[in-house]
């Protein structure tokens, strides 16, 4: 049995244009808001990933006629769920249960909801919480997957999130289009509004006044046609890569600016980045962009507070930002790096210290002091595919060969991840490494 691993060299610059695939969290909204909507859903630039794959074919399992036209554009022939005859398979997909949870929850047919080993690991009690004050009838597995689901009556609810999760807070939202009743979700922090937008975008009365979100229950979303942007979470490894690399100088064009999701670019500016960010336009409701990347000398940092959330998924990338950059950087309030698909900041210290590195983990952060010397070394990702691309990243900079054993993982967020590198000059190639090596 073969597994795939990144061969990675070290890169002398990287340079030129290119784009990353489609956003993530929108190509999972585009199915499953597509499945809600009265009519034909039109969307190019689709993330065909892992995870958004699982999300379309749990809503081809609930009898949603979905055409692909090409492996990144399809359409969506919503209005109306059936009830599925076998459980419904998330597989990876943090995002495509938590959020499918909310819509079915508000179905008049039962469901359950499951996923991989993986999947069962991930914190499932912050979505059933809420729910349940809905009047949903939802049963978890100690907190956790599979997700048991009868039919119920939903009200609308005033809930207050305990941590900033756009994930919590859309499958809310999204229950509450079957409620009784209006419903308003305050956050503590500014997360992911990716399906506020989105549904607001579909007719949907949603109102945002600070951090307090009221939206009003409907049946009828207008279906949509639309071109999904790259994704700032893929952009942020080329970014990266170039700021460390010297006499690097690349550009992404078309990529999702959302200022939820701009975080690490402007905690990277905040250490001195060569970063020059200029919006073009808006796709379904987020705002788009071009972003130029240039070599730059680096300053450690301090991150804690509202910034970790609008870069949560970023650290691992972040990290290896940090050991080029001279100085001290600290790391605080990010403990929901923990219950990721890995505990990312405890694979990430043990790998990146194979490297070379030191970085002193703590209970919801990490220090470290640069500008560090990497030397390449066998690392792995852990089927965590943010980890696993960060990894290849410190190798780009780091002297002598890396391999990262885990290569196929990079696909659940960026199919053709070494192949990107590649246009930029990176030397990474896609193996097969053989059972037993």
């Amino acid at each position: 049995m073969a597994h795939d691993y990144f061969a990675v060299r070290p890169a002398k610059r990287l340079r030129g244009t290119t784009t990353v695939p489609g956003d993530k969290s929108m190509s999972h909204r585009a199915v499953l808001f597509g499945a809600l909507a009265q009519g034909a859903t039109h969307v190019r630039a689709w993330l065909p990933a892992g995870d958004t794959e699982a999300s379309l074919g749990a809503v081809q399992a609930l009898g949603v006629r979905v055409e692909r036209h090409s492996e990144t554009e399809l359409t969506v022939h919503g209005g109306q769920l059936h009830a599925p005859d076998q459980p419904l398979d998330l597989v990876n997909a943090g995002t495509g249960i938590r959020l499918l949870t909310g819509i079915m929850v508000g179905q008049p047919f039962p469901s359950i909801l499951d996923g991989s080993e993986q999947l069962r690991r991930r914190p499932m009690k912050r979505i059933i919480d809420p729910l349940r004050l809905m009047g949903a009838d939802i049963e978890g597995t100690n907190g956790y997957a599979p997700l048991h689901i009868k039919p119920a009556t939903l009200r609308g609810i005033q809930y207050d999130l305990p941590m900033a999760s756009a994930q919590v807070k859309s499958a809310v939202l999204l229950a509450a289009l079957f409620a009784e009743g209006e419903t308003v979700v305050t956050e503590p922090g500014a997360a992911r509004d990716h399906t506020e937008r989105m549904l607001r975008a579909m007719g949907v009365d949603v109102a945002v006044e600070g951090n307090k979100v009221t939206i009003q229950p409907t049946r009828t979303l207008r279906p949509m046609d639309f071109t999904i942007p790259g994704d700032a979470s893929s952009a942020a490894f080329p970014v990266v890569a170039a700021l460390i690399i010297p006499d690097s100088d690349i550009t992404l064009t078309n990529i999702n600016l959302n200022p939820t999701r701009t975080g690490l670019f402007d905690v990277l500016r905040e250490m001195g980045a060569d970063l020059t960010i200029t919006e073009t336009g808006t796709e379904a409701g987020d705002p788009v962009g071009t972003i130029r990347a240039r070599h730059s000398p680096l300053k450690g940092v301090t991150v804690g507070g509202e910034v970790v959330v609008r870069m949560i998924d970023e650290f691992p990338i972040f990290m290896v930002a940090a050991l080029f950059a001279e100085g001290e950087t600290l790391v605080r309030d990010a403990g929901e790096l923990r219950v990721k698909e890995t505990d990312r900041l405890a694979v990430m210290t043990a790998e990146l210290t194979k490297l070379g590195a030191t970085i002193v983990e703590t209970e919801d952060g990490f220090y470290l002091s640069g500008v560090q010397k990497l030397t390449g070394a066998k690392v792995f990702g852990h089927d965590d595919h943010r980890i696993s691309m960060s990894l290849v990243v410190a190798g780009l900079a780091a002297d002598g060969n890396t391999d990262v054993i885990d290569a196929e993982c990079a696909a659940d967020s960026f199919p053709g991840y070494a192949e990107t590198l590649r246009k930029l000059g990176a030397n990474v190639w896609a193996q097969a490494l053989e059972a037993g090596e």
